[in-house]
Formats: structure tokens, sequence, C-alpha cells
């Protein structure tokens, strides 16, 4: 195994707690396990709720398979009898409740597609039915006796809808029980998580020490936000990239998305060198490289990790065909209308890269709400490609059309 000091360096690379202490305490105690000298045991749990896994997934699960790849003994839980609650900690609303031959359908291809991200000779699979689901009423109250009522009120899900008056049902309560019983049940080291399973993670240290076991040690990582760039990934909301996708399909999801979440994406959901993502975040900022390049790159990463380095290369040339064809009809368009506007590049740097502020400025917009409305109906275009964000870095030649006859053309004055 590396030195201890080189296995930290890795394993808290992007790790998040919210809170400082709690991230110095969850330090010291990682690095006293790493000290001595064993394998440690460390599980990741998902729940089959949809029957693909998305990229927002593979967060997680990489920073498991950074510690298969340092030695560790790695478990991956499918939450077959979690997923009968669901999991109520990234939701301000009761989530529906799934069956057990709903969960049985969408597991079934999970661990095939977890091993695009873990190695399966290093992995072992486990299910949580096989503990839960022989659990008594009584087991339950010991367990439960573990916790207060207002413990769980404190959360910002449950203290939201209370504040709205809105019903919380018993049996969510449960989820943190038997997630914090995963952790009796496996006798961790470690549990991997997103950041929102900091509660459910810290149940199980609690569990943990009423059954006489050391607690396990929570590494905690980022939400994956979605292409909308604004809400975390998730089918139920449409922003997701499915490990599923086509080649074709993978690519231009992730040539849709904001400027501002490309670092986040190399960061969480690619295998390239810290320094390599810090340099491409310094490029952004000065705007030294153009951010589709810096997408295109991304997109090569995510659909090669997926689908193969050839694929990859087939799904970019498609996806230039294709946008070169959109940049064409769209400039051929604009020509043709009247109502078309240009826009010296020279006086762009009041608006920086607020695109709705040049909108509004040139009454392309008549107002914030307009835009907004337009661009979730996918109106606006920027050389031919909806937008999903404002945030756009603005460079000559682009064409900008709003609905079917409104067209903005950024030129550089020099040279016009």
């Amino acid at each position: 195994m590396l030195p201890v000091d080189e296995q930290m360096r890795l394993l808290m690379r992007g790790v998040e707690y919210g809170d400082e202490q709690i991230r110095a305490a969850m330090d010291q105690e990682l690095r006293e396990r790493l000290g001595e000298g064993r394998p440690l045991r460390v599980y990741l749990g998902v729940d089959p709720s949809a029957p693909d896994l998305t990229l927002g997934h593979t967060v997680p699960m990489y920073k498991l398979r950074q510690f298969q790849d340092l030695g560790h003994e790695t478990v991956f839980l499918i939450g077959n009898f979690t997923g009968l609650v669901g999991d109520p900690s990234d939701k301000d609303t009761r989530r529906p409740i799934l069956t057990p031959e709903e969960l049985e359908a969408n597991a079934r291809t999970y661990t095939e597609q977890a091993f695009k991200v873990l190695d399966p000779e290093r992995t072992i699979i486990d299910y949580n039915a096989n503990w839960l689901g022989k659990l008594t009423f009584a087991d339950l109250i010991q367990v439960a006796s573990n916790f207060t009522v207002g413990q769980f009120l404190q959360r910002e899900n449950f203290a939201l809808r209370r504040e709205r008056g809105d019903p919380i049902y018993l049996h969510e309560f449960f989820y943190a029980l038997m997630q914090g019983y995963d952790a009796v049940a496996l006798r961790c080291d470690v549990q991997v998580g997103g950041t929102d399973q900091l509660f459910n993670i810290m149940a199980g240290r609690t569990l943990q020490r009423a059954y006489g076991q050391r607690p396990q040690v929570p590494v905690c990582v980022p939400i994956l936000v979605g292409t909308d760039g604004r809400l975390r990934m998730s089918k139920t909301q449409g922003n997701h990239i499915a490990l599923t996708d086509p080649a074709d399909e993978m690519y231009g999801k992730v040539m849709s998305l904001p400027d501002g979440l490309i670092v986040d994406y190399f960061t969480l959901v690619t295998r390239v060198p810290a320094e390599e993502v810090e340099e491409i975040g310094r490029q952004l900022q000065e705007r030294s490289v153009h951010p589709m390049d810096l997408k295109k790159r991304l997109a090569r990463e995510i659909v090669g990790q997926y689908h193969g380095p050839e694929a990859a290369d087939a799904a970019e040339d498609q996806f230039t065909r294709v946008i070169q064809k959109r940049v064409s009809d769209t400039v051929a368009l604009a020509e043709e209308v009247t109502i078309g506007l240009e826009v010296p590049i020279s006086s762009l740097e009041s608006y920086g890269n607020d695109l709705m502020a040049l909108l509004l400025d040139r009454g392309l917009v008549q107002s914030k709400s307009e835009a907004r409305r337009l661009m979730k109906q996918g109106a606006i275009d920027v050389d031919g490609r909806p937008i999903t964000d404002f945030d756009i870095h603005l460079q000559p030649g682009m064409v900008i059309r709003v609905g079917k006859h409104r067209f903005l053309r950024i030129v550089d004055a020099d040279k016009h």
C-alpha cells in the first residue's frame, strides 16, 4: 500500500462535509485507520430506484474505485430493501413507494453498469434485503431507541415540509435507521456517499456504537448538477446522462452543459489528473481557450470511458457535422431577415458572459421572465444550438436567435 499521506491526498480530494470541524475529525479518523496498515472495508450503497445508473451515481463510485486501487476491500451494496422506503434525503416531498418487483427489475443491470467504473474482480456485491428483511418488530424498536424525533425534524428537507404544513410520513424516518443498520451488518470501516447522505451515515455510526462496533468513517462527495445547470442530476428532472445512453446522445448531452460546470465535471466524473483540471480552470478563467473546445475534450473523456475511444471519436465527428449544419442554416436564415442586429465585440465588456443582459439591452426579449421561458422552450439558439444557461462566453461570429425571427450577430469591428 502507498504511504498514508499519499493515500490521504487521493482519498480526501473532492471530499465535502459542509462543516470544517466534521472534516477535521473525519480526516483524523481515516488517517488513523490507514495507519493500521491493513486493508480497510469500504462500502457504497445505491438504491435501484430507476433502471439506469447516471453520471451522478458515478461520483461516489469513482471514490470507491480509488479505495479499490489502493488495495482496500470494497462492497457495492444494492439497496433492494431500503428502496422500498426511498431515500428522503434529497427530497422536500414524499417519494413514491416502489414495489419489490419494480426494485428487482431495476437492479438487474446495476452490477453490469457499476463495473464500467468499479473493478469486478475486486468488488463484493451485496443486497441489504439479506439482513433488513429478517429484522423483527422487536429489532426495529431496539434500533429506533437510539434516536429522537427531534433529530429527524431538524433535517432541512423535513423542516421545510413541516414549515409548509406538508405531511411527513412515519415510514420516511425508517430510511436512516435502515441505512444505519447496513453499516452494522457490513461491519465496515468507511462508507462512501454523497453529501446528502451525511445524516444517514452518521446514523450508522450511532448504531455501530450501540452494537459494540467501531464507528465507520464517512467519506462524502459533492452532488453532481444535471445538464440544466441548476438541479441535481435526476431522471425525474430529465437533466440526466445515463451510463446506458448511446455514444452520440451522451456526447451531445455533455456538450449541452453550461460552461460553469466544465471544471466540476472534469473533477467529479473523469480520471483527468488534478493538475490538468486546475489548468483547465485557469484557461476558462483567463478565456485563453474556447469553452466549446474544453467541452469537446470532456465529452470525449466521458464517452470514451463508457463506450471506448473509437465511439467517442465517431460521436464527436457526428456532433461536429450536425452543429456545422445548424450554424450554416441559422446564419443563412439570419441573412434573410431584416430584424437582425449586429453587435461589435468591443461593446460586450459591459455584459461579461451574461447573454440575458445582452438580449434585454438589444430588445430581443422584453423581460427576464420572457428570456427564461423562451430558454426552457428551447427557443434561444447560439450558433444553432439551444442554450440551457445564460452564462455564455461571447465570441465574434456568434449568431444568436430568439424565436423564429429575432437574430443578433456578434461582429469583430476591426474586420467588419
